[in-house]
């Protein structure tokens, strides 16, 4: 059965190149949720294995690590498996302090280390 991934604010070529990634070495179903409002509305709705967020969503340049904030500080979705999308070690670090998992950028699609990081999640 396919693994679920929620994409939360890529623009449209960096979605098509997470997408195919992804597709290349996982058995996964990915929707897309543009804000941050779009986002927890998803996640309320349906089940999701993984959640990837982009660290400036492009429909409204929101912070990402405010979905990452809103999502752990909810009972209901605090065990949702999140990461962030960005290539600055900064910010993968503040992500992972607000409760992500350690993230990737977009730099490293394709490498075994992202899709060893990818697999407890998405095998």
């Amino acid at each position: 059965m396919p693994r679920q991934v929620l994409s939360v604010g890529q623009c449209g070529p960096d979605h098509s190149a997470i997408s195919r990634f992804l597709k290349s070495n996982f058995d996964v179903v990915i929707s897309t949720a543009d804000t941050i409002v779009d986002a927890m509305y998803d996640l309320r709705a349906a089940k999701y294995d993984l959640v990837l967020v982009n660290r400036k969503l492009d429909a409204d340049y929101s912070d990402g690590g405010e979905l990452i904030r809103l999502i752990k500080a909810d009972p209901a979705l605090v065990d949702v498996p999140i990461m962030l999308v960005s290539n600055y070690p900064e910010h993968q670090a503040n992500a992972v302090a607000l409760g992500a998992e350690p993230g990737f950028g977009k730099l490293e699609l394709g490498k075994a280390d992202v899709v060893a990081r990818l697999e407890p999640f998405l095998k």
